[in-house]
């Protein structure tokens, strides 16, 4: 499955975004699908997923503002962001896999990712 993502730009602090990654070659449905991210100068870390059960999580520092879905019509996953903070700034990549549950959140689980798409979050 083939991951572009896109979306990303520059929003204020306690402003939204909705990033998205359409897939193609494969159906999201049967994946997990999930959204990390890389800030400058650190690792990247799991921001949240959604397995081809439908259940999703999240990372703590996230959880109550983003919210991710999937639209298995348009073979899209996104990832609402409201109220975002500067410490959101990243780049953000979406990937697919087919992960077991104790693995979900481990980037080593997914095979495929997208190109990232860039957040910047100004104070």
């Amino acid at each position: 499955v083939q991951l572009q993502a896109f979306g990303g730009g520059l929003v204020q602090v306690g402003g939204s975004l909705r990033l998205s990654c359409a897939a193609s070659g494969g159906t999201v449905s049967k994946y997990s699908m999930a959204w990390f991210r890389q800030a400058p100068g650190k690792e990247r870390e799991f921001v949240a997923g959604i397995r081809w059960t439908g259940y999703t999580s999240y990372v703590d520092s996230v959880k109550g503002r983003f919210t991710i879905s999937r639209d298995n019509a348009e073979n899209t996953v996104y990832l609402r962001m409201n109220n975002l903070q500067s410490e959101d700034t990243a780049v953000y990549y979406c990937a697919a896999g087919l992960t077991i549950a104790s693995t979900f959140r481990n980037e080593g689980s997914y095979s495929n990712w997208g190109q990232g798409t860039e957040v910047t979050v100004s104070s």
